[in-house]
């Protein structure tokens, strides 16, 4: 695993929606690595531990990745806090990433809530060959539309309560396109109780499927044990570290229980 640690500069900072804050950080090392699903830990200043963050957009050209995240402790607050110009400790690029397919001819990018960032390389990926289906709790949470339209992908946009978009879940539209469409591949970041629903929607149309699984982490380079979680494979229960042999996982070999 290559990844790099240093103080980096932040270049733009936005509000995106109720408490979603999106940065672009200025660090060609990483930008030049970096792969869709892998993530940066960053240290909050006067804090002891670090926070993961998924990559939103790798710009290797321009030296910059982009992230964006949910303001849900005092991490977070302290991170939301800095501004453009302060510099960020960042830890990166960590984990396993995505699997890309250069040869699909249609796919299923699928993101609930704060899981939707890591869609965005995907889709900057795949383009118009892809389906990119947003979930969020209402209106006041959606993030990154223009930007997943921008790719040229088709969109659909779903909230649990119906104040824009859908109403409904991300499985239901999921359902209408494998019913109607052939398929090669599914990608799923988001709360586990859904992600569990994709993989057996998934696992019972025989369609590829990659999770990339969120945990609470400690090191981030599979040193500690606190985000481990169990796989099959094989027929045998394994365990792994989220962090360094995740966040993607094959949906097949993902213990749901």
């Amino acid at each position: 695993m290559q990844y790099y640690q240093g103080r980096y500069p932040i270049l733009e900072k936005k509000l995106l929606a109720k408490n979603m804050v999106q940065y672009v950080i200025f660090c060609p090392e990483i930008a030049a690595v970096a792969q869709p699903g892998q993530f940066v830990h960053i240290l909050p200043t006067g804090h002891t531990l670090r926070r993961p963050i998924s990559l939103c957009e790798i710009q290797a050209e321009k030296g910059t990745i982009c992230i964006v995240f949910e303001l849900k402790g005092s991490g977070t607050e302290t991170l939301a806090n800095c501004n453009v110009g302060d510099c960020m400790d960042v830890l990166g690029p960590l984990g396993h990433g995505f699997t890309l397919l250069p040869d699909a001819k249609r796919v299923i990018l699928l993101g609930g809530g704060i899981g939707n960032p890591p869609m965005l390389p995907l889709a900057q990926y795949y383009q118009g060959r892809a389906a990119v289906i947003s979930g969020f709790r209402s209106a006041e949470f959606v993030i990154l539309q223009d930007a997943f339209q921008a790719t040229g992908a088709e969109t659909i946009l779903c909230t649990d309560n119906g104040t824009i978009g859908r109403h409904g879940l991300v499985t239901e539209p999921l359902q209408e396109l494998l019913n109607t469409q052939t398929i090669d591949a599914i990608y799923a970041c988001g709360p586990k109780p859904m992600l569990r629903a994709i993989a057996a929607i998934a696992n019972e149309k025989d369609v590829f499927c990659e999770v990339s699984l969120e945990e609470r982490m400690g090191c981030g380079i599979g040193a500690c044990l606190v985000c481990a979680c169990q796989l099959e494979r094989e027929g045998k229960s394994v365990s792994a570290h989220v962090c360094k042999d995740g966040p993607v996982f094959s949906a097949k070999e993902v213990v749901w229980a």
